[in-house]
């Protein structure tokens, strides 16, 4: 569920490359802390856990929430807001939290002894979301929550949103993400993961310099899911000429991106939370059927027809479940899981307008 770290892609150096361009005044937004102090998750507790975020508008508007994704840092939202986009922040109250192991918020890059590094304890989706609860109603005084979105990993805490607080949340919006990571989404995770954590510098996470071999090889086990075979064979990965072959697309674009902005330890923390994703686990004892149907928010699942790790077959079932309060919309798209994360202005037009029509419903 990787958004690609959108400082490794083309666009970030080449800015003909971006679908949308970030010109109005909002896109100005300082990052902001909160302290929670000791903080408890899934895997222990964080002595001092702090929540990076941003906001944009007027806390008077109706509030959404917009965090971050897999490979996602604040900067990387701002494709979904502007003036000219569906997270007006003329409209609406918009704030964007960065994930706890993203390097912004609590991460076992950024946080002192003795929880530095491999000692980061695990964190759950259900832990981002209470954090970020606190965030609104404590530092914000939001009372509602008109709409949670997000794509990939963000999308699956949309649906921890609608499962955490019920009563809290008006609707939510999944792009490119499951209420449940499946089976064979954790089972392509084991991949980029052993890859990493087998590399000769990665140290059990004791590394004193950046992981090249296993850093590397994260990239390239995981640049094949991305995207869509049909992108694949469409020469895709040229960037319409921006690059000669595949090796170089591999190396400047899935290498550097990682090698550039991530610490290991980060990704792998990251990783678990993905991994362990199950709203079924926060109420009904693991039946995903009676959870789903038990949301009371107003749902929009956004799939992508070519994604390779959350098809659109998932969203199918998952959206069976409530067939009252959700509605699917297949992204019909060769851009494979990348199609949610602003990778192309066509994908990116069609999911605003339909994010557009749903806040108008």
């Amino acid at each position: 569920m990787i958004c690609l770290p959108k400082f490794s892609h083309p666009a970030s150096r080449y800015p003909q490359y971006l679908p949308f361009q970030n010109t109005n005044m909002f896109s100005e937004s300082k990052t902001q802390f909160y302290h929670h102090g000791r903080f408890r998750v899934a895997g222990g507790s964080i002595p001092d856990a702090v929540t990076a975020y941003r906001t944009y508008g007027d806390p008077e508007n109706p509030c959404i929430v917009f965090p971050t994704c897999y490979g996602g840092r604040l900067d990387s939202q701002e494709y979904m807001v502007g003036s000219n986009k569906v997270l007006d922040p003329t409209k609406y109250f918009v704030v964007t939290f960065a994930l706890f192991s993203n390097g912004e918020s609590s991460s076992p890059s950024n946080t002192p002894e003795p929880y530095n590094g491999p000692y980061f304890p695990a964190v759950s989706y259900e832990d981002n979301i209470r954090a970020q609860y606190a965030v609104l109603t404590q530092k914000l005084g939001i009372k509602k929550l008109h709409m949670a979105i997000g794509f990939s990993m963000g999308g699956q805490q949309a649906y921890h949103w609608a499962v955490v607080y019920p009563d809290f949340v008006e609707r939510y919006v999944v792009i490119c993400g499951s209420a449940r990571t499946s089976p064979h989404n954790q089972c392509f995770l084991e991949g980029p993961k052993a890859a990493l954590v087998a590399s000769k510098d990665f140290d059990d996470g004791h590394y004193r310099t950046t992981p090249q071999h296993g850093i590397r090889a994260f990239g390239r086990v995981y640049s094949a899911w991305a995207y869509g075979q049909t992108w694949f064979r469409e020469y895709g990965h040229l960037r319409a000429g921006l690059y000669p072959d595949l090796t170089t697309f591999l190396r400047e674009e899935w290498e550097l991106g990682f090698l550039k902005a991530w610490d290991a330890n980060d990704m792998l923390t990251l990783l678990a939370t993905w991994n362990a994703g199950d709203v079924s686990g926060i109420r009904d004892g693991g039946d995903l059927g009676k959870c789903l149907s038990a949301i009371k928010a107003k749902g929009l699942i956004m799939p992508s027809k070519s994604d390779l790790y959350f098809p659109p077959e998932d969203s199918e079932t998952e959206v069976s479940f409530m067939k009252n309060t959700a509605r699917l919309v297949v992204i019909d798209t060769v851009y494979g899981h990348m199609a949610g994360g602003g990778s192309n202005s066509e994908d990116d037009i069609f999911i605003q307008a339909e994010v557009r029509k749903f806040l108008e419903e």
